[in-house]
């Protein structure tokens, strides 16, 4: 299992359209994908897991990738949060 720490950097945060880009991409893995923050967890696949965990600018959390394409996940994931999502802000 590989795991990353990251910070939420778009102004938002985990809104609607990063948490949809980030289940779609999640998605594309045969890998389980996790995103913990505190102490709740959501399986990074499920949008509606995501948008429940209410994740503001600033939020940090810890992003869990296990299976056959971990890596290649991971890295795919922490694209999207250091580019914030394609968003400016």
């Amino acid at each position: 299992m590989l795991q990353q720490t990251l910070t939420i950097r778009n102004k938002l945060g985990l809104h609607a359209r990063p948490s949809a880009l980030l289940a779609k991409t999640a998605g594309l893995f045969k890998s389980s994908i996790t995103l913990t923050s505190g102490s709740r967890s959501v399986d990074a696949k499920s949008i509606l897991g995501l948008m429940t965990m209410a994740m503001p600018c600033g939020t940090e959390l810890t992003i869990s990738a296990e299976g056959p394409d971990e890596k290649a996940a991971l890295e795919s994931i922490v694209e999207l949060f250091e580019n914030r999502f394609g968003e400016e802000e």
